[in-house]
């Protein structure tokens, strides 16, 4: 993405505290226009919260937002009229239809009834709910209610859309649709996405760029390649290789290749340190030498694992964040 490209969102030393507890401490950030932007983190981050006070939703207590240039603390309305917000439990009324829930969100935003009328067609079709439409909300799957969610944000034709664990709960086609839906937000119709998540594979799918948050600090922010890069212990490419059959011969074979500097094994599985991406030439070693590739993947690129390092580099393996971070880390894995 250019750098070029205009902040639409613009935070500059946010922060909100609850008595003694601070939630969101000194963020600074810009989200560029078009861009999927996932701030990611366990429960407790202050991802939440930073998504509240970009919405008008809670006031911080020291420092600004801005988005598309409005002031999100002085100018609430002019900034919901711009932004369109999706939390993790979207509340439709379960007793009316997913159509008619839709025409109460075109009545919100004052929406002429014959354009409110045709947008809810088209959005209900774009969404793959044009069979769904007259059904009782109450009868939706959780990604019905989803994508419904993101019919309802589109109703107003925002700008900027936030989205607070879009994808939790979501089965995997569910999911596909959904992803797909956010991508084509943001790529084809040049709308910024802020995604709040904890889902790391999904958030590595589709983003641009991540932020990671932890004790409501903003740690580390950039593409999934430059954090890994960044975190990159002894500045060392890291290669997983399974192969059958597995011996020792292998191994031995992998340790005098030019810019291996060190091979482990367990049974099948290879991990081969490197100063440098070498993933081709050990694909054709192992396939010369009589072995069949399984597998061959890099290692450390991974969000979770991206994750993991940071922490440890910045001294958090140890205080009482340590359980909740390595459970976040660990269920998504």
């Amino acid at each position: 993405m250019a750098e070029t490209r205009e902040a639409i969102i613009q935070i500059r030393g946010l922060t909100k505290r609850y008595g003694n507890k601070t939630a969101v401490d000194g963020l600074d950030l810009s989200v560029r226009r078009g861009e999927i932007f996932g701030l990611l983190g366990p429960n407790g981050a202050g991802k939440t919260t930073t998504t509240l006070m970009l919405t008008g939703l809670t006031e911080p207590t020291e420092g600004t937002a801005f988005i598309s240039g409005m002031d999100c603390v002085r100018e609430p309305m002019e900034v919901k009229r711009t932004v369109g917000y999706m939390p993790d439990n979207v509340g439709f009324y379960n007793d009316m239809t997913g159509r008619e829930n839709l025409r109460f969100t075109a009545a919100l935003n004052g929406l002429p009834r014959a354009e409110a009328e045709e947008r809810i067609e088209r959005l209900l079709l774009r969404t793959g709910l044009e069979d769904a439409g007259d059904q009782k909300v109450g009868t939706y799957s959780r990604g019905m209610r989803q994508r419904l969610g993101v019919a309802d944000v589109l109703m107003k034709d925002p700008e900027v859309i936030i989205m607070d664990e879009p994808t939790l709960g979501i089965d995997p086609e569910g999911m596909r649709d959904l992803l797909r839906l956010i991508v084509e937000m943001a790529k084809k119709e040049n709308r910024t996405i802020l995604i709040s998540s904890h889902q790391l594979y999904q958030i590595q799918q589709i983003c641009d760029r991540v932020g990671l948050f932890v004790k409501g600090r903003l740690v580390a922010c950039g593409t999934v390649e430059e954090l890994a890069e960044q975190t990159r212990e002894d500045s060392r490419y890291l290669t997983e290789l399974c192969v059958t059959p597995a011996d020792d011969r292998l191994r031995d074979i992998l340790r005098d290749l030019d810019g291996v500097c060190s091979v482990g094994r367990e049974g099948g599985r290879y991990m081969i340190g490197s100063e440098k991406n070498i993933s081709d030439l050990l694909a054709e070693t192992a396939l010369k030498n009589g072995y069949s590739l399984v597998s061959l993947r890099p290692c450390g690129n991974d969000l979770d694992e991206i994750y993991r390092r940071y922490f440890e580099k910045a001294g958090h393996d140890n205080g009482s964040s340590n359980g909740k971070i390595k459970r976040f880390i660990s269920r998504n894995r």
